[in-house]
């Protein structure tokens, strides 16, 4: 698939209203459709002046979108949090980590322009906002050069929606809506100047700024099917409901240009028996994967995105993972997500590692072998079996595991952005009044799963949504 197509999205419906078939029941200066976290940091920004009125309209019961699934780990380069911690790096070192991850697939000008704003983001929200976030610094995911994840409170991106919410929700001039998805856009001559909302009774609202906030399609099937690898089609969908390219197809409708559409988060350590997330601290701790034969199947420190397919590849598509008590320590209490799964009984403690298999009914031997494999190559400091380099401490018991899956965690293609987040055609015209972000917006994970690394979502969410949020809100001021 080309870096770039052409809508080719197969829907009869009508994304775009004509402005002289409608008269609005209400109006304001910007809309922001969705609050997630792209839609959220987009209001805030655009909100700072006054004189402006934001609203944000959101489908569902309630704020989040995927970025309350999440970490909430944003990544960023030179900030004072690192600073502080006499971390020194450059937006040039964040890019490079995120280009070779993807192949250098990606957008190159635009993955540069986001990681030199990335400290500008986590110092307008520190600094400006008082939202609460620290610097993670005690492991690094998957092909991370640096420690740069800046985390909310328990790493729980439902404590960052949270508390963006509580700054909106503060804000005179700002409302927050749920349970008013917005339908259609409304143009002028392809220049937007409105929205349809709303379910059950539809209003037409006039705005003099949209921005698509709507994330991607990983909850549409018949868009998965259409994009993405055939592995991932039937995976576990562990995303927000609402993620159904509503956003993508309005984009599209006026002639906005696609890219990246086969781009997509997976993940590797669902578990399977409760369906809670079995962060990937774990991996990165040290922690392993083995199929139901006892045998590692793959570098699982490559990434959780592509080792998703990986477990789905195993026989039922379920791998185990395997950790010690150590570990378990390590995580409790830091990670609200490990907390969660530990609630819902997600491991099985046993005093060696033949118990744990016991317990799953895989192979005994095997398994052994591949945990003795792993903690001979951890303490000679060479390879393992299957070339992980990064072994952070041999496994000793006693032992924690659980069944685990891939799922399908959100897509990163989208529309074409520039700069400011505005919309852009294939002959890069601006779609006027139009901006897109997170999943509506291409990403910066190249093709594939293989190109995400970890918090490339939430650059591009957070990222965007605060640059269509000051475009919007300056270009309205002037």
């Amino acid at each position: 698939m080309s870096e770039s197509e052409q809508p080719t999205l197969s829907d009869d419906r009508q994304e775009v209203l004509d402005a002289g078939d409608v008269t609005w029941d209400v109006e304001t200066d910007v809309l922001v459709a969705g609050a997630g976290g792209t839609g959220l940091v987009a209001a805030l920004a655009a909100c700072e002046n006054p004189d402006l009125t934001v609203t944000v309209v959101e489908k569902a019961p309630e704020p989040g979108g995927n970025t309350a699934l999440s970490t909430g780990m944003i990544p960023a380069a030179g900030t004072r949090l690192q600073q502080e911690k006499g971390i020194e790096e450059t937006p040039a070192d964040m890019a490079r980590d995120i280009l070779e991850k993807n192949h250098y697939e990606a957008d190159e000008e635009m993955v540069h322009h986001l990681a030199r704003e990335s400290a500008n983001l986590i110092h307008w929200l520190v600094d400006d906002w008082d939202v609460t976030l620290h610097l993670v610094d005690d492991f690094k995911y998957p092909k991370h050069s640096e420690f740069r994840m800046h985390a909310p409170a328990g790493n729980n991106g439902a404590n960052l929606v949270t508390e963006l919410v509580d700054l909106l929700e503060a804000q005179p001039n700002v409302e927050l809506l749920t349970n008013v998805p917005v339908t259609k856009l409304v143009a002028d001559d392809g220049v937007v100047v409105g929205v349809v909302a709303g379910d059950r009774r539809e209003e037409y609202i006039g705005t003099k700024k949209v921005i698509l906030a709507t994330d991607g399609f990983g909850g549409n099937r018949r868009m998965i099917r259409e994009y993405c690898d055939e592995e991932i089609e039937e995976a576990l969908y562990f995303g927000s409901d609402g993620n159904t390219g509503d956003g993508i197809r309005f984009g599209a409708d006026l002639g906005g240009e696609l890219a990246y559409m086969d781009s997509y988060q997976g993940h590797a350590t669902v578990a399977r028996d409760t369906g809670a997330l079995s962060t990937y601290a774990i991996v990165m701790n040290g922690g392993i994967l083995v199929n139901e034969d006892g045998e590692r199947f793959g570098d699982e420190s490559a990434g959780y995105s592509e080792f998703a397919v990986d477990v789905l590849r195993q026989p039922g598509g379920v791998a185990y993972e395997l950790f010690d008590e150590r570990i378990f320590e390590k995580l409790e209490g830091q990670f609200d997500d490990f907390d969660e799964a530990v609630k819902l009984g997600a491991y099985t403690r046993a005093d060696t590692v033949a118990d744990l298999c016991a317990v799953f009914d895989i192979e005994t031997e095997a398994t052994e072998q591949a945990v003795e494999a792993y903690n001979a190559a951890v303490e000679a400091g060479e390879p393992d079996d299957v070339g992980r380099v990064d072994g952070a401490h041999t496994l000793s018991p006693p032992y924690y595991g659980t069944r685990v899956t891939g799922a399908l965690f959100h897509t990163q293609g989208g529309l074409v952005v520039d700069e400011h987040a505005r919309v852009l055609r294939a002959d890069d015209s601006v779609v006027e009044n139009l901006y897109a972000g997170g999943g509506v917006a291409n990403g910066v994970s190249g093709h594939g799963a293989g190109g995400y690394l970890s918090g490339n979502g939430l650059t591009a969410a957070l990222g965007f949504g605060r640059l269509a949020g000051i475009h919007a809100r300056e270009s309205l001021s002037q």
